[in-house]
């Protein structure tokens, strides 16, 4: 008769222990049917899940190697084999820093959603603090709802993803510009170029108050602009700034193999020089007017508004051959509220709260390669 036993090895960390370990067990013919390791600031904790017949010595001789390389051996006799869960699911978590009352908190809310933490593992210390938490069962829209009220509690940013190869295998981003890939705002740079900048914030604050719709405030800022030269673009083009992270989010995403685009309510004249700066695959923005060298006040085309930033990544997504649950959609204004709805995953990125509140989850620190670690990588991943 077999017994089904679960050995758990700690101890200070060195080379050969599972080995050892290992050879130990293949002297009993044991048979393995689970093995989990894990290693906190070089403490080991290594669990082996294994099978012996009546009367073999595994136990005797594994507490002899325990007592041999100065390990604590211990067992758990277990009577049945545990029915494989029914679902799972990956709870992320980030923050500047992450005490024990925010997780504490998500712990709770997990489990009052029915979930079990199966197992925690780090993503990365610096510049933020993440955790990846693997869990089962539970029911997914009410642990994310609870979630919520705990990522605000805390000031800690967390994601719910069911587990699956569409988590997994994410292959396609889409990203806002403004206050999102780039810290300013394109219409402003260019607006203090042409001296223009007091009356295109007061266009903006109209729109912003429901006033005016989208089209017709950027249509009216866009002609304070008129006569601007090509010299002026450039200048107002060098003062743009990439969001902190930018660029390693965007190398870390084309070193694994994902294609990377940029959707934008502005103007071409940026978003072509980020394209080739950044090597992106794919740039989409509204066209100026130029005559002889100058702006006429006027844009070439249909306007990229909201449900046009939605359309784009349908396109994108289209041409490049990956399904819309493949990709990733990152933003911060109402404007992008219809791409990130679109998504497999959409990311409100340092957003206004009524973008935080519709997304599937929200980042609030300042760094852009942040979001990596909501796609299931971790700092040992990222492309410096």
């Amino acid at each position: 008769m077999e017994s089904t036993i679960l050995v758990r090895v700690g101890g200070r960390d060195r080379p050969g222990i599972t080995a050892g370990l290992m050879a130990v067990l293949a002297e009993s013919n044991a048979h393995i049917h689970d093995v989990e390791q894990v290693l906190v600031r070089g403490r080991l904790s290594l669990d082996v899940l294994i099978s012996v017949g009546e009367g073999q010595a595994t136990v005797k001789d594994l507490l002899f190697y325990g007592w041999e390389t100065g390990l604590n051996v211990e067992f758990d006799v277990v009577d049945e084999e545990p029915s494989e869960p029914l679902s799972r699911s990956v709870v992320t978590l980030i923050g500047a820093t992450v005490g024990p009352e925010a997780f504490g908190a998500v712990a709770q809310a997990i489990a009052e959603g029915g979930g079990n933490i199966d197992r925690i593992v780090r993503l990365s210390r610096k510049p933020v603090t993440s955790y990846e938490l693997a869990v089962t069962e539970g029911d997914l829209d009410v642990m994310r709802a609870s979630l919520v009220d705990v990522a605000k509690a805390h000031q800690v940013d967390l994601a719910v993803q069911a587990e699956g190869i569409n988590r997994r295998s994410k292959r396609l981003v889409m990203l806002d510009v403004d206050s999102t890939l780039i810290q300013d705002e394109m219409i402003e740079l260019l607006a203090e170029a042409a001296g223009t900048g007091d009356e295109v914030k007061a266009i903006t604050a109209s729109a912003m108050a429901g006033e005016i719709d989208f089209e017709t405030s950027l249509r009216e800022r866009v002609r304070t602009l008129a006569g601007l030269g090509e010299s002026a673009i450039a200048d107002a083009r060098d003062r743009m700034r990439l969001t902190p992270g930018a660029r390693t989010f965007i190398a870390t995403l084309k070193r694994i193999g994902m294609k990377v685009g940029i959707v934008s309510g502005g103007f071409t004249v940026f978003t072509d020089y980020l394209k080739s700066e950044l090597g992106l695959d794919h740039a989409f923005a509204n066209e100026l007017e130029v005559e002889d060298g100058l702006l006429t006040g006027e844009v070439v085309g249909d306007i990229i508004d909201r449900e046009r930033k939605a359309d784009v990544l349908r396109i994108v997504a289209s041409a490049e051959r990956i399904p819309l649950e493949q990709t990733v959609a990152v933003g911060d204004g109402a404007n992008d509220l219809d791409m990130l709805a679109a998504a497999g995953l959409g990311i409100a990125f340092n957003a206004k709260p009524v973008v935080q509140e519709a997304a599937d989850t929200a980042v609030s620190v300042p760094y852009l390669d942040a979001i990596l670690f909501f796609l299931g990588l971790s700092s040992s991943d990222i492309w410096n």
